[in-house]
């Protein structure tokens, strides 16, 4: 047995990973045994926020490729007219999104120009604390589908991040979304899984956070015997389908796995992706590419899925980045961090088309895109049209709302 001077080094010592094995377990627990008796019905809305760090081009994304403006900023990372996929309005896609421009055809998919905040922020951390809080005035603690969390009901797996740790934006001042890990449930095995298995032995007289723990640490090992069956192979499967051609794995299986949990009924109400790499500062183009190919394999991939069941129709998607990049390209074929970019919202129920204005080539800001959009009115959207709630007590007052949604 694991002796309680030894069970309170573990702990003083490994307390994060402590609460995280508890949580993950928890979470597990009630995510399959709420799907099977408590399903989330169809009709009710579920997003899914994909978040791209290290700001995306977004003038290389969706392109104003016959803008001679354009080309002249940036001459060797400018696309030619012939190689975007045409969008109109003199705009086309990055010819790596044929998925994307597919979704387009089809009114499936809307893109928002031109989005930012007031005085926009070049700091990666601090543009993209911005945008998970929604407080470009000064820092908060909490995040927007955090504070959702506290205002509709306080159910952690409401939101669930795939990602290893919980971002921000699902952080509330009592709530915290749960994170999911997108490879399943599992335990150490050997010596150190049955050292793992001995601290959550009960102590006579323990107390406390180090009772509690272990407790947690107990009922982590009676999930996995008992649900992890059950969950598993749901995960498997995702973790072992083949992705696409060129598809990044990790956000494929983030995706597929969001997927299975909206098919089977899972409670959860907005779900967090990632995908990273997008700070472009040296040889851009190619770098760019293939990311926005594994972006628009694995998001097109889930979309199209989605389409064919009544759960996933209520499917609406979101990508952002914390910032776009400036106009002009560097010295290095990159380009250095700006501010406005493109932001898509996708889905069945989606009111296909551009919303915005496109932003001025000509009418610059020290170098950087003038914003003609505030992320926080896409959010307010997403909040009332898709997870039907009041957004002012989340995002403050005055915000406004935007044609993305057939309601």
């Amino acid at each position: 047995m694991v002796s309680t001077i030894s069970r309170r080094r573990f702990l003083a010592f490994s307390g994060a990973a402590t609460v995280a094995a508890a949580s993950l377990g928890w979470g597990i627990e009630t995510l399959v045994s709420r799907a099977r008796t408590d399903p989330l019905q169809p009709g009710q809305g579920v997003l899914i926020v994909v978040t791209l760090y290290g700001g995306n081009d977004g003038l290389n994304t969706v392109i104003p490729a016959g803008d001679s403006a354009y080309r002249g900023a940036r001459p060797e990372l400018a696309y030619s007219e012939h190689e975007v996929l045409d969008l109109g309005e003199g705009l086309g896609l990055n010819p790596s999104m044929t998925g994307l421009k597919s979704l387009w055809d089809n009114d499936r998919l809307a893109i928002v120009r031109g989005v930012s905040y007031p005085q926009p922020d070049h700091s990666h951390f601090r543009s993209m604390d911005i945008w998970q809080t929604a407080s470009p005035d000064h820092p908060v603690s909490t995040g927007w589908i955090g504070r959702w969390l506290d205002a509709n009901g306080h159910d952690p797996l409401h939101a669930v991040s795939l990602d290893p740790v919980l971002p921000p934006m699902l952080a509330g001042a009592t709530t915290a979304g749960a994170a999911l890990p997108a490879a399943g449930l599992s335990l150490p095995r050997g010596n150190l899984g049955r050292a793992f298995a001995a601290l959550g032995e009960p102590i006579h007289g323990e107390a406390g956070p180090q009772a509690t723990a272990a407790r947690a640490i107990a009922d982590l090992h009676r999930v996995s015997a008992t649900l992890g069956p059950a969950f598993n192979p749901v995960v498997a499967k995702a973790v072992a389908a083949e992705p696409a051609p060129g598809a990044t794995s990790q956000l494929a299986r983030q995706l597929d796995l969001v997927a299975s949990c909206v098919e089977m009924g899972a409670p959860t109400r907005v779900y967090s992706v990632s995908l990273g790499g997008f700070d472009t500062h040296t040889g851009e183009r190619n770098t760019q590419q293939r990311l926005l190919t594994q972006l628009d394999e694995a998001v097109t991939g889930l979309l199209n899925r989605m389409a064919d069941s009544a759960r996933g129709r209520d499917v609406v998607l979101m990508i952002y980045s914390e910032f776009g990049r400036r106009v002009a390209a560097n010295a290095n074929q990159g380009t250095d961090h700006g501010t406005a970019g493109p932001v898509f919202v996708a889905g069945s129920s989606v009111r296909g088309g551009f919303v915005g204005e496109q932003p001025s080539l000509t009418d610059l800001d020290n170098g950087d895109l003038k914003p003609t959009g505030d992320f926080r009115d896409i959010y307010a959207t997403l909040l009332t049209d898709v997870l039907g709630t009041d957004p002012e007590p989340i995002l403050g007052p005055g915000r406004g709302h935007l044609p993305l949604i057939v309601t």
